[in-house]
């Protein structure tokens, strides 16, 4: 089939790569968001999946709006079949939905209905779960409720970031959405509507929701530093300044929530219920270094938050 990949961050990128080394289908153009700054810098630079596509020398579209005429009618130029979908960050008007024969289809990173929206790995870890996946379905207005096409079981690691599950969602998602391209293109591809039954919301995580509570759980706050890896990092205050924690996990003990307990090897937070070992740390305006070498650097009692 003629393709046009939809995308814009590294995890899209990774998908295309894997599309392209298929072989199986031509793709002729990629959509992706425009040049965005990053850095100190400021510097505009292309997204990941433009980089990409500007290697391998396909056509890189960028409207500021999906919705901009000039890019309907380059799509129909191109005379596209199918566009797959791995978080492009736009809204695609019913208009170009209809426009492509097979349609848009889009990788998700969740067990559809459950998750849907823009964080639902981050949201799942927080939630406790288990068991993710990830689900191919027909893009249609509504958010994240086209039909299924295909699904695929993820079980998270104990101590796995939001960061590390999407890279081996990425995997799985990848392999199963060219199969799925496979599909639809003989024909055989089968779309299920969703269930109404166990719909919830991922909405993208805040910094506000990344600071923690040290009257929570050591595991519920465990699992708010695995959601907030890589982004936006959970937190807490030390003196009156941002402290933050990328990895962290919970572990027998008592101790009035708040309080560190450093010893040459370790570093123990009391929590509501339980410790909290702290692994990787990041001081304000100090670099990330290893909890253990922060805690032997401590020449007092300190408490956090």
């Amino acid at each position: 089939m003629r393709l046009v990949f939809a995308g814009t961050p590294q995890l899209a990128a990774d998908t295309l790569q894997v599309l392209l080394d298929s072989g199986r289908h031509q793709v002729v153009a990629v959509l992706t968001r425009p040049d965005a700054a990053k850095g100190r810098s400021s510097k505009l630079l292309p997204s990941p999946v433009a980089e990409l596509a500007e290697q391998r020398g396909i056509e890189v579209l960028k409207p500021v709006k999906p919705s901009e005429p000039w890019l309907a009618q380059r799509l129909a130029e191109l005379q596209v079949d199918c566009v797959p979908v791995v978080a492009y960050g736009g809204l695609i008007p019913r208009s170009l939905l209809d426009a492509i024969p097979r349609g848009w289809v889009n990788l998700h990173f969740s067990l559809l209905p459950r998750w849907r929206g823009a964080a639902p790995v981050q949201r799942a870890i927080l939630a406790g779960d288990q068991v993710s996946g990830v689900t191919i379905f027909d893009l249609v207005p509504e958010l994240d409720a086209g039909p299924v096409l295909a699904q695929a079981e993820y079980h998270f690691g104990p101590d796995e970031t939001s960061g590390e599950a999407l890279t081996g969602l990425t995997a799985i998602g990848s392999r199963l959405l060219v199969e799925t391209l496979d599909r639809l293109e003989d024909g055989t591809a089968v779309a299920e509507d969703q269930l109404l039954d166990g719909i919830t919301l991922a909405p993208k995580l805040t910094p506000a929701e990344a600071q923690l509570d040290w009257s929570q759980t050591a595991e519920q706050l465990a699992r708010v530093v695995r959601a907030n890896n890589p982004s936006p990092i959970a937190w807490t205050t030390l003196n009156g300044e941002r402290f933050r924690i990328l990895r962290a996990r919970p572990i027998e003990g008592a101790a009035e929530p708040g309080t560190v307990e450093a010893t040459k090897n370790a570093v123990r937070v009391g929590t509501g219920a339980g410790l909290l070992e702290l692994i990787e740390v990041q001081p304000a305006g100090k670099r990330v270094l290893p909890a253990a070498d922060w805690g032997r650097g401590l020449r007092q009692a300190v408490r956090l938050g």
